[in-house]
């Protein structure tokens, strides 16, 4: 990436001028700066924007900071039909770092071809960017990377909850279209982790209280999204994603782990539903002869031992599992990422001693974002990034944002949504996204609003440079199907 030139923007906003470097908030300050990217082979120049802009109280006074990093490509005329796609991290406290600097920006973190850290630290330019085809705002929600509340004794419950959130960032977000004139633009949410609940909410949020409408939704690792999983389903919707771990470790019978993966996984998700949580709904009921079939099943599938199964009342919970299933080798299995393997320093235990592949994803991340922001976007300040923001205590109550983003796709004939998830991923399991959906339309109506692709990789399956490719694309796609042709109604 080639910087060409540097541009200091410090809005008028009665706090006076501050210096970029120092450690007191200018919560609304950006710096711009001018950069050259190649993306499918197409070089093109872009304007970076990153910076603070406020929140605002009911009083009009600003009341916290967010910081965020805009990225625009130069020489497009005409903005009327260019995609805007708003991007949020996880957490609920993580920084948008993680799809900025792993997924869809114009640069991409310096790491291998499976998502390990390598030195030396720092970022390339990232030849599947989204940016050719969209421009892109990656927002830190307060007290994450470098946003902050101005008050640091201010009410903090004007932030830190599911609909507080919500509430506040549709605010945030109809500031910036208007300011950076977006109004007619092509509008789209990306989130990913807890970012997909946050982007679900918005969705309806933006539709009934700004009056924005968006174009499309994607989910990257949905959470559970308000929608109720308790019992027998709680259970038994991790399987799938255990089979597919299992399978990736060579832990399965033999006659399983010779066909490919996505032979495999239609099988276990059939089981999974016709016959795996019936059986657990009978629970002490369960015939002692469908309990052993059941047990056997599940271990064929999970890679873990039919006795351990039947232990555990043919339920294994996840920690378990990533404890289990590779123990007699020496090893566990991650979390987010169970391609990822660590090393406990007692084998014994229900649970592993650390999540192998935060280890690793810490490792790489931290040291690129903060290079990144102060060197090539020249964004210096003496406050800490974080990657991991103080936000809890975070009020859960409330949480709807599924059914929002149902209501919001049936009031709204031109919302689609996208749900990517990784088959490894054992925090927001790629089954239970696709449960989600379900649930959301039970009678069936919009389905063909609704669209999953699946990736051979975890929670962020865009580490791992086959999925990073396939990924950008299936969001072009995405995209370019959720833009109507011209003059084509908003109605059924």
């Amino acid at each position: 990436m080639k910087k060409i030139t540097l541009l200091l923007f410090l809005f008028a906003s009665g706090f006076g001028l501050l210096r970029a470097q120092s450690a007191a908030i200018n919560p609304d300050s950006v710096v711009v700066t001018k950069h050259r990217a190649t993306v499918k082979g197409v070089t093109f120049n872009y304007t970076a924007t990153t910076g603070m802009m406020p929140v605002w109280n009911l009083d009009s006074q600003p009341i916290a900071a967010v910081n965020f990093t805009y990225y625009e490509r130069d020489g497009i005329s005409d903005r009327t039909m260019r995609p805007l796609v708003f991007s949020f991290n996880g957490g609920p406290g993580a920084a948008s770092l993680w799809m900025m600097l792993g997924y869809t920006g114009p640069v991409r973190l310096k790491i291998s071809d499976e998502g390990y850290p390598v030195m030396p630290y720092g970022t390339e330019n990232n030849p599947y960017s989204l940016l050719d085809v969209a421009d892109i705002v990656y927002v830190n929600p307060v007290n994450t990377g470098y946003s902050r509340m101005l008050d640091k004794d201010g009410n903090r419950s004007y932030f830190f909850g599911v609909n507080e959130d919500i509430a506040y960032l549709a605010g945030w977000i109809r500031t910036f279209v208007t300011r950076y004139n977006r109004w007619t633009s092509p509008k789209f949410l990306i989130g990913e982790s807890y970012g997909t609940t946050r982007v679900s909410g918005l969705a309806l949020a933006l539709q009934s209280r700004e009056k924005m409408y968006l174009n499309g939704v994607v989910l990257v690792s949905a959470t559970d999204l308000g929608i109720t999983r308790t019992g027998p389903v709680r259970e038994a919707l991790f399987l799938p994603y255990m089979a597919a771990t299992a399978w990736y470790h060579k832990a399965l019978p033999a006659d399983l782990q010779q066909k490919d993966l996505l032979d495999v996984l239609p099988e276990v998700e059939r089981f999974t539903i016709e016959e795996y949580i019936p059986a657990l709904a009978w629970g002490g009921a369960l015939p002692a002869q469908k309990r052993t079939e059941i047990a056997r099943r599940v271990s064929r599938y999970s890679g873990v031992s039919e006795e351990a199964i039947l232990n555990y009342n043919l339920t294994i919970s996840t920690t378990f599992f990533w404890k289990e299933l590779l123990r007699e080798e020496g090893y566990t299995v991650g979390r987010l990422d169970s391609r990822y393997r660590g090393k406990d320093v007692i084998d014994g235990g229900d649970r592993p001693e650390y999540n192998a592949e935060m280890t690793a994803w810490d490792h790489a991340f931290t040291p690129a974002i903060y290079h990144y922001l102060a060197n090539e976007l020249n964004y210096r300040t003496n406050l800490q990034y974080y990657v991991s923001g103080p936000v809890n205590p975070w009020n859960r109550e409330g949480n709807t944002t599924g059914n929002d983003l149902m209501r919001a796709v049936s009031q709204n004939p031109w919302l689609n949504v996208m749900l990517q998830a990784g088959y490894y991923d054992g925090a927001c399991d790629y089954f239970s996204g696709q449960y989600n959906f379900w649930q959301m339309d039970k009678g069936g109506k919009f389905q063909d609003r609704f669209s999953f692709k699946g990736y051979r990789s975890g929670h962020m399956m865009y580490l791992r440079h086959e999925d990073l490719q396939q990924a950008n694309e299936d969001l072009r796609e995405f995209i370019r199907h959720s833009i109507p042709d011209n003059d084509v109604k908003a109605g059924y």
